[in-house]
């Protein structure tokens, strides 16, 4: 079965097959999804409606880019023939900053909210944001629009407006912005959700609000609007995990169209011809291309004061490029089943900056095949001053048993050594790692578990220089994809909050010597990733292991 193309559709997709506006490769693979499906599916694109919808660019004061009427016709009028029902009701467009995706946001608004919009009666668009600006600025943008003295009076005829809201006189649909607050919210009757900027979303509590609304109206729809963002394992993340199994094939769509653009890599940030990637409105517009050229030129000079510019205008999830601890695909690499070792060997790592915030430990495996597993556990003082500051969503993991909540003036050191006896009653614990520092604070509890420092010790405390030997080891390992940590989102968080610094940065010498930092202090945790790290310091004791015979741990230790 093969469908009649719109030539708005046909003509983008020549540009990016062709290379003509610099595609990444998710728009390669999107390119790919849409022609099968008009090969292979009975799905049609409405033209008469497309032209009208096409027609509303004359009050915008400028025309639309074709990445937008490319989106406007597969989002807005392309159905299945069979039912009348729209083929992509859900879209995630991710650009980077600049491109112009709140002015797209509001022409999609204008659409649904003009005459030309017969689905049915009140069928709202609600503009769904973490904050008031972001949520009204599409809003306040279209009541700008409807406010033009040239044109006011004609539309007029078919809007009405105030402050908060715009309201087609036609169809009763309400075009309305809706800031963070999942309270209050029951009884919604949307048509269209689409949630701006949600890179800053931590959990779902407000988008599952605005889903469960949806369905009331015919034709529901739902978008997602964002540049990248530096919460980790949220919404977003979710969301491009799914495009990336729609795009290579792996699952269906049902229905989601996944538009991404960004970098392929940190080394396309070393060509600006390469920005479009990250940006389609870059080719067209010559103030946005010497704004991002300025702002190359700062990262280029300094990466670590500048990651802005990977993260927001590049939109590599890493932002961090050769100060990382390790790329985000070799952490999501990790995510493999955890398999039984009941009785095995392994070291355990500890580490904790203070009692009052995070403290983490991590039991760490050595396999035949250098395979490293880890099992790790962390907790959080509810009570700690920097708690609003975590952008993680520590409340899901805490409910999913990784990361334990004590509403307490300081997390015990006991918590910590009854996890550890745990530990020990299911595996054969040959040695702890603590940083030295730490370890005056759990000499006590560790020592009530039969744990001792010094030469015929079990206990190997942990400094400096300890760290700067194992991050060679540690970078081998995670591009080797040799780590296996299970579905364990808090330590995947952590390693991705952690990057290498050079040992002797603060004196202007390189040794090529790294330790691990935090990324952030106050809202980048790294305790699960360094408890990680303190148990790889003495990896050995794995390797020398003999089940049938005794060895020297103090020796190895020291």
């Amino acid at each position: 079965m093969s469908c009649e193309m719109n030539p708005h559709i046909g003509w983008y997709l020549e540009r990016i097959e062709s290379g003509e506006c610099v595609p990444n490769s998710d728009r390669i693979k999107l390119a790919a999804l849409v022609r099968r499906s008009f090969e292979t599916e009975d799905v049609y694109t409405d033209g008469e409606q497309l032209e009208k919808y096409l027609s509303l660019q004359k009050y915008l004061g400028y025309e639309l880019l074709d990445w937008e009427i490319f989106l406007t016709a597969l989002h807005l009028c392309t159905y299945w023939r069979k039912t009348g029902m729209p083929r992509w009701p859900d879209i995630l467009l991710m650009c980077g900053r600049g491109t112009g995706k709140d002015g797209f946001l509001t022409f999609l608004a204008f659409c649904l909210a003009s005459p030309y919009c017969e689905i049915s009666r009140g069928y709202d668009v609600d503009i769904c944001a973490n904050n008031e600006d972001q949520a009204m600025r599409p809003v306040s943008d279209l009541i700008i629009l409807l406010e033009h003295p040239d044109q006011r009076k004609k539309l007029d005829k078919f809007f009405t407006h105030n402050k908060e809201r715009v309201v087609g006189r036609k169809t009763g649909a309400v075009v309305r912005g809706r800031p963070y607050n999942p309270k209050g919210l029951d009884g919604l009757r949307s048509g269209v959700v689409y949630i701006n900027e949600i890179h800053q979303y931590e959990n779902y509590a407000m988008i599952n609000v605005f889903k469960t609304a949806l369905g009331k109206k015919a034709h529901p729809r739902m978008g997602y609007f964002t540049t990248n963002g530096d919460v980790r394992e949220g919404p977003l993340d979710d969301l491009l995990e799914q495009a990336e199994d729609i795009l290579n094939g792996s699952i269906p769509d049902e229905g989601f169209l996944p538009f991404i653009c960004r970098l392929d890599s940190v080394k396309d940030a070393e060509n600006p011809e390469m920005f479009p990637k990250a940006n389609p409105s870059y080719q067209f517009f010559p103030d946005l291309r010497e704004e991002i050229l300025k702002e190359w030129k700062s990262w280029k000079r300094s990466p670590d004061q500048n990651r802005s510019f990977l993260v927001k205008r590049m939109n590599l999830t890493e932002g961090r490029s050769e100060l990382a601890a390790a790329s985000w695909d070799d952490i999501k690499a990790s995510d493999r089943p955890v398999p039984e070792l009941e009785g095995e060997p392994c070291v355990v790592g500890i580490d904790f900056t203070k009692t009052t915030d995070w403290a983490a430990v991590n039991a760490h495996f050595l396999l035949d095949d250098d395979t490293r597993v880890d099992i790790n556990h962390a907790w959080i003082c509810l009570r700690s001053p920097e708690l609003s500051r975590i952008k993680a969503p520590w409340r899901e993991w805490v409910e999913r048993g990784l990361l334990t909540a004590v509403d307490d003036v300081e997390i015990s050191p006991r918590m910590i050594t009854e996890y550890l006896r745990g530990l020990m009653e299911k595996y054969n614990v040959l040695g702890v790692a603590i940083d030295n520092f730490r370890f005056t604070l759990m000499k006590q509890a560790l020592e009530e578990l039969g744990f001792t420092a010094g030469k015929d010790g079990n206990i190997c405390l942990v400094k400096p220089q300890d760290i700067m030997k194992v991050v060679p080891v540690m970078d081998s390992i995670f591009v080797n994809h040799q780590f296996v940590w299970g579905d364990n989102p808090v330590l995947r968080w952590a390693a991705n909050n952690t990057k290498k610094v050079a040992s002797s940065r603060k004196i202007g010498s390189d040794t090529g010597n790294y330790y691990y930092a935090k990324i952030e202090a106050k809202s980048r945790k790294t305790d699960p990733f360094m408890a990680l790290v303190s148990a790889v310091t003495i990896e050995d004791l794995l390797r020398c292991a003999n089940p049938f015979g005794d060895i020297d741990l103090g020796a190895l230790i020291q």
